[in-house]
């Protein structure tokens, strides 16, 4: 299928309706996020710990972005780093930057030492809340694990100044529970699992997408919605995948609607 017809145009799209790079104010506030919204505003009021599981593709990325978005800048400081697989000294300068630190300094103990001073000023001095979010959480080695337990200790472990959120797929939880691992997991109080949607889900999902992008039609069949649905395993990120394609292969043949065979030229083009 080539991939040279303007589909935007063709339907009278205002934007793209399917991007990753959706404004967060336009994200659709589905059941499962809201839950997970409940959860992690009870978390962060304990200081405690979040965890963000689910399937490559699930929204686990997008519902971080949507929490944090509803945390005022002038109250909260958002520390986001994206795990790596490597070492604690490698995670300790991924945050030391996001804090705008220079990562200076080769110690571990004395990288801890500056953010939680970096952290205890925020929150004396400038008034502010912190709260750490480590996407991709389930590539971090067993040892970063037991490390980011000595991070949250303050004042002989008696202030909870520095919640987290934990991201990433579900073997996550299973390395939480390696023995090492478990002071860390000990100050979990929440976790939400991302699964994907049903199909009703799915199609309130693709019209949402149409109507933000200015289009106020429903433009998927009901044979195109299942088959998106089926294609996708109820997975958001691959159903933008499958939509998009199918709507440039409907734009590609001057057809106004989409229906299976769409969809599924649409799938051909994809992993």
């Amino acid at each position: 299928m080539e991939m040279n017809t303007p589909y935007m145009p063709f339907f009278g799209f205002e934007k793209e309706p399917f991007t990753a790079d959706i404004a967060v104010s336009d994200i659709l506030e589905t059941d499962q996020l809201l839950a997970a919204k409940n959860r992690f505003d009870y978390s962060l009021g304990l200081g405690a710990i979040y965890l963000i599981t689910g399937e490559i593709g699930s929204g686990k990325s997008t519902a971080i972005r949507y929490l944090v978005n509803g945390l005022h800048p002038s109250e909260y400081k958002r520390i986001y780093v994206t795990a790596t697989s490597g070492s604690i000294l490698e995670m300790y300068r991924l945050i030391m930057a996001a804090l705008g630190m220079k990562p200076a300094g080769i110690s571990r103990a004395v990288m801890t030492d500056r953010i939680k001073r970096e952290v205890l000023e925020l929150i004396h001095s400038k008034k502010q809340s912190v709260v750490l979010v480590i996407d991709e959480a389930s590539l971090l080695r067993l040892e970063v694990f037991v490390e980011l337990h000595t991070l949250c200790q303050f004042e002989m472990d008696s202030k909870p100044y520095l919640p987290i959120v934990l991201a990433g797929q579900t073997h996550l939880i299973d390395n939480l529970r390696y023995p090492g691992c478990l002071p860390l997991a000990s100050r979990v109080v929440a976790k939400s699992h991302f699964i994907g949607a049903k199909k009703e889900q799915m199609q309130t999902y693709l019209r949402h997408h149409l109507t933000i992008a200015g289009v106020d039609r429903m433009l998927f069949e009901n044979d195109a919605i299942t088959a998106i649905h089926q294609g996708a395993g109820g997975i958001f990120r691959k159903a933008n995948h499958l939509a998009r394609g199918s709507l440039v292969a409907a734009a590609m043949r001057h057809e106004k609607t989409v229906n299976a065979e769409h969809v599924r030229l649409a799938a051909s083009e994809i992993f």
